[in-house]
């Protein structure tokens, strides 16, 4: 387990960055990456992924899917560091079983290992994620400050 703490926005970037090369670095899946993302509320989930997408290249404005549930992003090939093409960012926020991400085509997404899955309020659908997921937990420490645990490949 590694924690760190972010004391800005900027922090929170570098982090993401540093953390996406990390498991990039040893993925040799093939199978999609899972990554589960937890915490309150404001805690940092989306600015997160908002960060990873940048690294990702990815060219939209990135925003949480919590109505929409899920979102596909295309990764800029010409970043050239990373062997995903498609960023996938789902919502469970407003899911009550595990069994209702079946509607996104679930096991097709993480089926495929041109998928980066990134997934905010994944404790919420946990019996459905695959068993080798990883998680990442955000906690509010302060107006600017947030505690983020990585659980997985960094170790």
């Amino acid at each position: 387990m590694n924690t760190v703490i972010s004391h800005s926005l900027e922090e929170t970037k570098e982090i993401a960055k540093k953390w996406l090369m990390d498991i990039s670095a040893g993925n040799d899946s093939s199978e999609a990456v899972i990554i589960g993302l937890c915490g309150s509320l404001g805690s940092g989930k989306t600015t997160f992924i908002q960060a990873v997408a940048s690294a990702l290249g990815v060219k939209e404005h990135v925003t949480s899917p919590t109505f929409v549930l899920m979102k596909l992003y295309e990764i800029n090939s010409k970043v050239g560091l990373f062997s995903w093409k498609r960023l996938v960012h789902i919502d469970a926020y407003r899911l009550e079983k595990p069994e209702e991400v079946e509607a996104l085509n679930f096991e097709s997404i993480v089926s495929d290992s041109h998928n980066l899955v990134l997934i905010e309020w994944a404790d919420n659908i946990e019996k459905a994620l695959p068993q080798d997921w990883k998680r990442i937990d955000f906690e509010t420490l302060g107006e600017d400050e947030r505690g983020i645990v990585f659980t997985g490949r960094e170790e």
